[in-house]
C-alpha cells in the first residue's frame, strides 16, 4: 500500500446561523486507488479531487464517519499532521472581516468599492447596476434567466458597438462556495471600464469584440454560502425523494453526461442532476450560447488547485485542438506567473485533475467554441474555499494577465 502525508484539521461550518457541524479537512497524498476506496465508504466532500499519484487530495469528512476514517489511516500505515490548526477560527474572521467592511459607509460609486474583500450576493447586484449607471456606452446588464429560487441570472455585456459581434464569455461562481472567483470577477468587470481606451491590447479586442462576463453564475448557492452553509458548491433545487438539495452545475451539461467522473446519488457533491441542463442554472447559458452563435473564447472560472485546463474532461480522446489549446495555455500562465511567482499546471482536464462528465468547457467545445478553458485559482490547498481576504486582489491581478493572453489570442486568430 502507498504511504502518504496526510494533514488534517478541525473543521466547524456555520449551519442555520445557530447549529453547527463539525469535520476534519484533509490534505493527502495518494494514488487513485487508496482514494476511490474510502471515498464512497466515509461521505467525503471532495475539496480538490485526484490529480495523480504525487498529488495532494483535499477532502472533508463529515463527523460521523471521522473516527472509523482516522481510523482507516492508521490501519493503512498513513502519517498525518495537523495542516490548518483552527478552520473555525479562519470562519470566524472571514465573517468578522465582512460584517467590519459592512459597517463602513456604503460605496456611492464602482471607484469606492471595497475590491479588497468578499461581498454578498446583493452587494454584487448593486456593483452591476453602478458599473452599467456610470458606463452606458461601453456596459449593459442582460438578465439570460432565473435561477431556481427565483434570482436574476445577470451578465454583464461590453460591448463598443455593433451586432452580433465575434465574443468572448467569462463565468465565476457556478460553484457557489469558490467565493474568490466571485470577488475576482468584480475586479475584473472594474478593470474592463478602467483600461479600456488606455491599454491598447484590451482596447483593440473591445473595439472588435463583445465580452460577457457572468459574476453570480449559482445565485442561490452563493446566497446560501452566506446564509446557511459556508461550504456549499451546489445549487439549491430539492431533489424529489431525498433530503437533500441540488445538482453540480459543473457536470450538468450535455457533454459525457452521466458517465463516470460525476454522481447518480442526489446527496453526492457531484451529482449530476435528473437530465442534462435540468438546472436552470447551466440551461441558462446553454439558451444563450445557442442564440448568440458567435461565442470564440468560453473561459469558467473555479477555485481552488492554480491550474489552467482544456477539453475533455471525460473522455482520454485528444480535442482535435490539443496542440493550440495547450500551447496558449502555457503562455496564460507564463504571463501569470510573471506577477507575482504564482505557479500553475496545466493541460486536458481528466489528464491534470481527474475524469468530469458533463463539465461546461467539454460542452461548449462540442458547439464549436474551440478556445474553451476552465481556471482553478489560488490556492492549492492551504485554505482552499477559505482564501483569505487579502489575496483577492492578487489573484485578480495575476488571473487578468493569463485572460488578457487568451483573449488577446482569440482576436489575433480569428476561426
Amino acid at each position: 500500500m502507498m504511504r502518504g502525508l496526510i494533514a488534517f484539521a478541525a473543521l466547524f461550518v456555520a449551519v442555520l446561523a445557530k447549529e453547527t457541524f463539525e469535520g476534519v479537512s484533509i490534505h493527502i497524498l495518494s494514488s487513485y486507488c487508496i482514494y476511490t476506496s474510502f471515498n464512497v465508504s466515509f461521505q467525503l466532500d471532495v475539496w480538490m479531487g485526484v490529480t495523480g499519484v504525487s498529488y495532494p487530495v483535499d477532502v472533508r469528512v463529515p463527523p460521523h464517519t471521522l473516527e472509523s476514517f482516522k481510523s482507516y489511516l492508521d490501519s493503512h500505515d498513513l502519517e498525518y499532521s495537523t495542516m490548518i490548526e483552527d478552520v473555525q477560527a479562519v470562519l470566524d474572521m472571514e465573517r468578522e472581516q465582512m460584517k467590519s467592511a459592512a459597517r463602513l459607509v456604503q460605496p456611492r460609486n464602482t471607484d469606492s468599492f471595497d475590491y479588497a474583500n468578499y461581498h454578498t450576493l446583493s452587494e454584487i447586484y448593486s456593483f452591476q447596476d453602478m458599473l452599467v449607471a456610470e458606463n452606458p456606452n461601453l456596459v449593459s446588464k442582460i438578465v439570460i434567466g432565473q435561477s431556481y429560487e427565483g434570482r436574476p441570472l445577470n451578465v454583464l455585456k461590453f460591448s463598443t458597438g455593433g451586432s452580433n459581434r465575434p465574443a468572448i464569455w467569462i463565468d465565476t461562481g457556478i460553484h457557489s462556495r469558490e467565493w474568490v472567483t466571485q470577488a475576482s470577477g468584480l475586479w475584473f468587470a472594474k478593470k474592463i471600464v478602467t483600461d479600456y481606451g488606455k491599454d491598447s491590447a484590451l482596447t483593440a479586442i473591445l473595439n472588435n469584440m463583445d465580452i460577457f462576463l457572468e459574476i453570480a453564475t449559482n445565485p442561490d448557492g452563493y446566497y446560501f454560502t452566506h446564509t446557511s452553509d459556508r461550504m456549499w458548491r451546489k445549487t439549491r433545487k430539492p431533489n424529489p425523494g431525498y433530503s437533500c438539495y441540488g445538482v453540480d452545475p459543473n457536470r450538468n451539461w450535455n457533454a459525457g453526461f452521466g458517465l463516470p467522473g460525476a454522481s447518480s446519488y442526489p446527496c453526492s457533491e457531484t451529482y449530476h442532476g435528473p437530465s442534462a441542463h435540468s438546472e436552470s442554472e447551466v440551461k441558462s447559458i446553454v439558451d444563450f450560447v445557442k442564440s448568440h452563435g458567435n461565442i470564440k473564447t468560453f473561459i469558467s472560472i473555479h477555485s481552488y488547485s492554480q491550474m489552467l485546463l482544456y477539453p475533455y474532461g471525460y473522455t482520454t480522446t485528444p480535442a482535435k485542438d490539443q496542440a493550440e489549446l495547450h500551447s496558449l495555455a502555457q503562455k496564460a500562465i507564463t504571463d501569470l506567473a510573471s506577477l507575482y511567482g504564482t505557479r500553475y499546471r496545466y493541460g486536458s482536464i481528466i489528464n491534470v485533475i481527474y475524469q468530469a462528465s458533463g463539465s461546461t468547457v467539454d460542452w461548449t467545445y462540442e458547439q464549436g467554441i474551440k478556445y474553451s478553458y476552465t481556471f482553478e485559482l489560488r490556492d492549492t490547498g492551504s485554505y482552499g474555499f477559505l482564501l483569505p481576504a487579502k489575496q483577492i486582489i492578487p489573484t485578480a491581478e495575476e488571473t487578468w494577465l493569463a485572460l488578457m493572453a487568451l483573449m488577446d489570442h482569440t482576436y489575433k486568430n480569428p476561426y
